[in-house]
């Protein structure tokens, strides 16, 4: 993933990105989806008004406000204030679009049915194909290369960018809508158009290697990610090593994320967070399983509410984490609604591991760090089980 700073992106690409890898800018949504306990919730305003950056709030709501008034846009305009406070997780929506955030934190969105990463050069390279949706009927596979988007080149772009490209204008109800894909494949190169479709996200994957070994596979924390990783793992034989993987989990809900951490953890801190100038602690549910071996696989698009998870699983010694250097995301964001009708997701504190280590802005350094991409990764994880007792 590049590190341009997202707020220098152009104003649809950057929300469509949030919107498609589960709002990686969004450690949390607070109280509109929930993500901390009841008791943790407080008023969006004040929140706000307490721990952002003095006059943070006050400023993005008076640029909404003055420029409804003048009849201009109040969404760009709290943009721009937004992006002068240098809040770099900082972020703005439309009705419209935050509505789809939250539908996307569900785990519905409107797209094609493809996963992508930027590999070494630029290359845009597809990593997995939904079956049944319209990238699938069209004949794409994991391998291609994306070379363009209705005709916009996309080597060297942020991953986040092109999925923004893939998704359409939120705004503009883009289901149904067409879009042609410029593919390579070995020495052929050629253009598939495909409708845009409503697809369900599938945010857990389970699958057992030749020895034994279960892989349980988390792309994001959208509801009721946590209760299917604590299932998935009730399901493995006892004894039998566990590899959770969290390459290229942009994040999502953080009560989600505990509850994953439940299935490894018999009770005890998860994470503390700071909202208001309070500390907060996340604990996860008495009775996981704490003897089952593990790994934890992550590489740079691990992020946020992954990372939140990771560092748990680590300081505690209950995981080996292997593979690169986490992205470093892990920064609180709070909504409040907007003149107009829009929504900012402001920046009021940041979470810690248990150790009290912080994660924004350096990410987290694996016990083994090995190249996440190699195809061999896997066969890795399983030589670190055998040494732990599986």
């Amino acid at each position: 993933m590049s590190g341009r700073d997202p707020l220098r992106q152009p104003r649809r690409a950057r929300h469509g990105a949030a919107l498609t890898l589960l709002f990686a800018s969004v450690l949390v949504t607070g109280a509109a989806t929930g993500s901390f306990p009841e008791g943790d919730r407080k008023s969006p305003s004040d929140t706000a008004r307490s721990a952002a950056p003095a006059g943070h709030h006050e400023d993005v709501a008076r640029a909404a406000a003055e420029a409804m008034a003048d009849g201009e846009s109040p969404v760009e305009a709290a943009e721009r204030a937004v992006s002068r406070s240098g809040d770099r997780w900082g972020a703005v929506y439309s009705q419209v679009e935050y509505e789809e955030l939250e539908e996307s934190l569900d785990g519905r969105y409107t797209g094609v049915g493809l996963s992508a990463r930027r590999e070494r050069g630029g290359r845009i390279e597809v990593t997995n194909v939904r079956s049944g949706s319209p990238a699938a009927d069209a004949g794409v596979r994991e391998g291609d290369r994306l070379r363009s988007v209705d005709g916009r080149r996309v080597d060297g772009r942020p991953v986040t960018e092109v999925v923004s490209l893939l998704r359409g204008d939120a705004e503009d109800e883009p289901a149904g809508t067409v879009v042609r894909l410029g593919l390579e494949r070995g020495t052929r190169a050629w253009t598939e158009t495909v409708r845009r479709a409503r697809l369900s996200t599938d945010s857990v994957t389970v699958r057992t290697l030749a020895d034994g070994v279960t892989v349980v596979h988390v792309v994001s924390f959208t509801k009721g990610v946590g209760e299917r990783v604590r299932a998935a793992v009730e399901r493995v034989p006892a004894g039998t090593g566990v590899v959770l993987d969290l390459r290229g989990n942009s994040g999502g809900l953080v009560a989600e994320a505990v509850t994953a951490a439940s299935a490894f953890l018999d009770g005890g801190l998860v994470a503390t967070y700071d909202v208001e100038g309070d500390e907060r602690a996340l604990h996860a549910e008495p009775g996981g399983d704490t003897t089952r071996p593990l790994v934890a696989l992550v590489d740079g698009g691990t992020m946020s509410a992954a990372e939140l998870l990771t560092g748990a699983l680590q300081d505690r010694g209950r995981a080996v984490v292997l593979g690169s250097r986490t992205f470093g995301k892990g920064s609180v964001q709070m909504p409040s609604r907007l003149p107009g009708g829009s929504v900012a997701e402001l920046t009021v504190g940041h979470y810690r591991t248990p150790s009290g280590r912080g994660v924004d802005g350096t990410g987290i350094t694996p016990d083994l760090e090995v190249d996440p991409t190699d195809p061999a990764v896997l066969e890795r994880a399983e030589t670190v089980l055998s040494g732990l007792g599986r």
